[in-house]
């Protein structure tokens, strides 16, 4: 018999910053999304304390009022740890930890646990330790003290190396052996991914959690996990996808998140290769979410940094049976009218008028407007396939409906 499983979460308090370079209402969204990244991760959010700072303190990255307020609230509530929005020094974190006495994380540092609750393959499990290591490298300070007799005083003096410098020592090894791991992983993959052959490569990319593996499911009838939390995807999915008779790959990839750690950027460059070495991107953005222009622009941005930029990109609008705007009274004089009162229609009118054909509106759960999805995907790849191979153009009618 299967025994009931309460899961208990970890009560948690999220810490923001106003400061020049982001307002309130930008503070308010970061949170929302630090307070999603919690609850992936396991945590429960008790409460959120902002506050406006023109330079953070060097010693404890917030005022000293504003962390005894905070000292005094984790006493009371009992509070497993405290999450700061932003990347912490070593030096304030371990400040923060002596004041506050509880478990002190930073965005980075959440991101990380995330990623390796969620890394399945040997690849991803690799990817993220590195990740972790090259984090941990600059805060290992009393971490642990397994070498308690390697301290100064009567019996001890002499050659040797202190506590800390043999835990650096350990970590800098074990870092550059998952380079060279992660070096002959690389050299497989590949290998891999040049057996494919010659079929079109067809790469799904966005922000993370717009519905990207969904929507894989649905065209490829495959079982890849998707869940409606952040990071469901970890490893990169492969599908041999048939529209018509014409045969594409589809890759299925891990999302984008706003201040994500150098770190992991780094160690998941590789898996970006899968988006480098595409002929064709399907730009997935969450429409029904209220800050998903900022969404395209960090998309946008990664996608530049890894020279993927100019590769050919249609843009689908994910998630339209979930879309809601405000209402406007006609006889409301005194509010202006902003970008969250539009409808969709009204969105197509504006800059996305640009983009011409590349665009789609669709629901990949709802299923809804997929045929004109499909139809739009086969006559990008079928203009791909018949410019690599001219002689093959009659094996594949000009559009789907004339099979």
């Amino acid at each position: 018999m299967l025994e009931k499983q309460n899961i208990e979460y970890e009560k948690a308090v999220l810490v923001g910053v106003i400061n020049k370079t982001q307002n309130e209402e930008k503070v308010k969204e970061y949170l929302d999304e630090l307070e999603f990244l919690t609850y992936t991760a396991g945590g429960q959010v008790m409460k959120r304390f902002v506050q406006r700072v023109d330079l953070p303190n060097p010693k404890t990255y917030i005022g000293s009022g504003k962390i005894q307020e905070i000292a005094s609230y984790v006493d009371e509530n009992e509070i497993g740890s405290v999450i700061f929005d932003d990347e912490l020094s070593a030096v304030q974190q371990r400040n923060i930890e002596n004041i506050l006495r509880c478990k002190i994380l930073d965005r980075p540092g959440m991101i990380l646990d995330i990623f390796a609750q969620r890394a399945k393959t040997s690849y991803a499990r690799t990817q993220v330790e590195l990740a972790q290591y090259e984090y941990l490298l600059p805060r290992l300070t009393g971490l642990w003290t397994h070498l308690e007799r390697q301290r100064g005083g009567i019996g001890m003096r002499g050659p040797g190396e202190t506590e800390i410098e043999t835990d650096r020592r350990i970590v800098r090894d074990r870092i550059a052996l998952l380079k060279k791991k992660l070096t002959k992983i690389d050299r497989q993959m590949g290998t891999q991914r040049g057996n494919r052959g010659a079929l079109v490569r067809v790469a799904l990319v966005g922000y993370t959690n717009v519905g990207k593996s969904t929507l894989m499911n649905v065209i490829s009838k495959s079982q890849v996990f998707a869940e409606d939390k952040l990071f469901a995807t970890l490893d990169t999915t492969v599908r041999k996808v048939v529209l018509g008779n014409l045969p594409f790959l589809l890759t299925d990839t891990v999302g984008f998140i706003r201040k994500l750690p150098t770190q992991l950027v780094e160690s998941f460059k590789s898996t970006l290769d899968e988006v480098r070495e595409a002929d064709l991107l399907l730009h997935i953005v969450d429409i029904s979410h209220p800050n998903f222009e900022d969404h395209i622009s960090s998309v946008n941005q990664i996608l530049n940094e890894i020279g993927s930029a100019d590769k050919k990109t249609i843009m689908v609008f994910n998630k339209i049976d979930l879309y809601t705007h405000e209402i406007l009274e006609e006889d409301d004089l005194m509010t202006e009218r902003t970008s969250k009162h539009f409808t969709i229609d009204e969105w197509k009118q504006t800059w996305m008028q640009k983009l011409g054909d590349n665009v789609l509106f669709i629901s990949a759960l709802k299923k809804e407007n997929l045929d004109e999805f499909r139809k739009k995907v086969y006559d990008a790849v079928r203009e791909i396939h018949i410019s690599r191979f001219p002689y093959n153009n009659f094996l594949y009618p000009e559009h789907l409906d004339e099979y």
